[in-house]
């Protein structure tokens, strides 16, 4: 699978965004899809991930009630819609694919630099 990620930015602080990340290759509905974050000095940190059907959701604490993930499995596309923006959220935003839930098989999609100013 190949991915593409797009929609970042320069925000000031309370600001929205919104992700995308289109795929290719294998049927976009056997991915659970997802969203990591990494900021300078840092580990690369979970924000959410969403299971191919769309049903299930998880969120990283931090991102809890101002994050949503979905999908559009028409477009191959997971979203990433980020309300009330922080000055931490400032990172580069990377979309994951996980081949059959399996993160063992997951492929990384290039970085979109998202920076909230306060």
């Amino acid at each position: 699978v190949q991915l593409q990620a797009s929609g970042g930015g320069a925000v000031q602080a309370g600001g929205s965004l919104r992700l995308s990340c289109v795929a290719s290759g294998r049927p976009f509905t056997t991915y659970t899809m997802g969203w990591f974050r990494q900021s300078p000095g840092k580990e690369r940190e979970f924000v959410a991930r969403i299971n191919g059907s769309g049903v299930r959701k998880d969120y990283g604490d931090s991102v809890k009630g101002r994050f949503t993930i979905s999908r559009d499995n028409a477009k191959n596309t997971v979203y990433l819609q980020m309300n009330a923006l922080k000055p931490e959220d400032t990172a580069v935003y990377y979309c994951a694919a996980d081949y059959g839930s399996r993160a063992q098989l997951r492929t990384w999609g290039q970085g979109t630099q998202v920076t909230v100013s306060s």
